[in-house]
């Protein structure tokens, strides 16, 4: 891809961001629409990151915000989306013109729904485990389907106090893990060869689905473990997907994302 001075830079921005898939997904885009940008994986620092978004966005860019930043993403964007406002996590971010406000979204959201969509989803409560950045998405995207959640963590005084803000702030409804019918991991567990499973489909015997927001070369072995147990299961490209196309109309309002480049994208990086 031939860069120039006219060049619109994107970024995907964290700590760690080797592994993301974001850039491979959005080059294919912008190559297939002809369009004049490109998208680099920036690793930074919290005090970092304030200056990197500014500095992208007043160039005509913008980009992604991943783990652990999204937190101090939304408090540094000036014109953040109502949904981030309401869970304090930011994830994508650019500026309507050069000496526009900075501007914050969350398409976690976008992406958790829709690839719940995909697994055909039953209706009744979801079993999450997490309480970090992407987990806030989960619970918003609990508020949007109106379902109930019940939340684990490796420590118990933060999946209570996760569980009370989900339902002060949101509105959600807490249910018991027994009742759930979705299995969803907001943890980074996976990630690493080894890693224990970040729900028990025992905690849950009625689930039909499950979703691994974490994504491997041949999958998580959760999500393989999984769809043994019976239930329809992914791991977390197809989110990665559709938050990022829903990314990629907020920057290219005017263009339609090519999901299915960008999905083949995705598939071809992780078979």
């Amino acid at each position: 891809m031939r860069t120039s001075g006219s060049t619109r830079v994107f970024a995907i921005l964290g700590d760690p961001v080797a592994h993301s898939l974001s850039p491979a997904m959005q080059n294919a885009a912008f190559r297939l629409l002809g369009l004049n940008a490109v998208y680099v994986p920036l690793r930074c620092s919290a005090d970092d990151l304030p200056g990197l978004m500014a500095s992208l966005a007043k160039a005509g860019g913008g980009g992604n915000v991943t783990i652990p930043h999204k937190a101090v993403a939304a408090r540094t964007v000036s014109r953040p989306s109502a949904w981030v406002r309401a869970i304090d996590a930011c994830n994508t971010f650019w500026s309507e013109g050069t000496d526009g406000p900075l501007v914050g979204d969350n398409t976690d959201i976008e992406g958790i729904t829709a690839a719940l969509d995909r697994l055909e989803a039953p209706a009744g409560a979801w079993l999450l485990a997490g309480t970090g950045g992407s987990a806030r998405a989960v619970a918003a995207a609990a508020k949007e389907r109106g379902v109930a959640l019940a939340v684990t963590s490796r420590e118990t005084a933060r999946g209570l106090e996760f569980s009370r803000w989900a339902g002060q702030a949101l509105g959600v409804r807490t249910a018991e893990p027994s009742e759930c019918r979705v299995l969803i991991n907001a943890t980074p567990l996976g990630l690493a060869p080894g890693d224990r499973d970040p729900v028990s489909t025992d905690s849950a015997p009625d689930a039909e689905v499950a979703l691994d927001l974490v994504y491997a070369k041949g999958e998580t072995a959760w999500v393989r473990r999984c769809r043994t147990r019976g239930l329809r299961a992914s791991d977390g490209r197809e989110v990665l997907v559709r938050q990022g196309a829903a990314a990629f109309s907020r920057w290219f309002p005017t263009k339609h994302a090519p999901v299915d480049a960008m999905r083949a994208a995705v598939h071809a990086a992780l078979g």
